[in-house]
């Protein structure tokens, strides 16, 4: 299927790993004019020569979204690079802090908020003037089933946080609509990357992850990057133009079985 994103300046928070660079990968797939951003230079350049040799149009900046002058550097960097910007993908986020409210402490709250809900706020701010009045501009903010599965791996912080993107996601969007800019949530599920922490832990304690799937997961794995990456393609192209203010599961069904102590991270 033809997505109708051919030329469209796509800009891409943390896109040099995981579902981030999924989602990188999907959208230079359909022609796109990629805008990618990491904290690591040595990642960032990595990926940018990657798909440059696979013929994509990319630019990069190294920058840390939670810094209001990196993030500013971004926007401005992708409007210096292409002109504007028609899509935005806000893919920076993390876990931290404890499990329990009881052992939590002031700046962890601060920290994770920081890092999942205020940055992509600012982001979306940010873009907003080099978005207006663009043929299908769309922003793509990623959340979790954490957001809405208490239970799942990820402390109370992290939860509340994406919980807090999946709720304003429809706020937002009617926000943003009379400036012609669409704005849903995807939520994953979990998501097995090489090298990230379900992969880590997965060799560190199969007979448990064996476990964990089984009793959790009734397609009988867990989620890949490059499926959540093409919800998220989907969602911003003009396909989808009637798609706005929600949030799409991404999560195969997962059923979250582990109680409190015994989840694996």
């Amino acid at each position: 299927m033809d997505l109708h994103l051919r030329d469209k300046v796509v800009l891409i928070t943390g896109s040099s790993r995981g579902i981030g660079l999924a989602t990188a990968r999907s959208f230079a797939a359909e022609g796109c004019r990629l805008m990618l951003s990491a904290r690591s230079a040595d990642g960032l350049a990595a990926t940018e020569a990657a798909l440059r040799a696979g013929g994509a149009t990319v630019a990069g900046a190294v920058a840390d979204v939670t810094s209001p002058e990196d993030a500013e550097r971004l926007v401005q960097a992708a409007v210096a690079a292409y002109g504007g910007i028609d899509v935005l993908i806000n893919n920076v986020g993390g876990g931290g802090g404890g499990r329990r409210i009881a052992d939590s402490t002031d700046d962890e709250w601060r920290d994770v908020l920081e890092r999942n809900l205020v940055q992509t706020v600012r982001m979306m701010r940010l873009a907003l003037p080099h978005m207006r009045g663009r043929t299908g501009a769309a922003v793509v903010n990623v959340s979790s089933i954490s957001g809405w599965t208490p239970q799942l791996v990820g402390s109370g912080q992290y939860g509340a946080a994406k919980a807090a993107l999946i709720v304003e996601a429809e706020r937002w969007a009617l926000e943003f609509v009379p400036h012609g800019i669409r704005v849903n949530t995807v939520s994953p599920g979990s998501i097995l990357v090489e090298g990230n922490g379900w992969d880590r832990y997965r060799l560190a304690n199969q007979e448990y992850f064996d476990d964990y799937v089984r009793h959790g997961f009734p397609m009988g794995r867990l989620g890949a990057a490059e499926e959540v990456a093409d919800v998220i393609a989907f969602l911003a192209s003009p396909r989808a133009h009637w798609i706005n203010g929600r949030n799409i599961p991404v999560d195969g069904l997962e059923q979250p079985h582990a109680p409190l102590d015994r989840r694996p991270f």
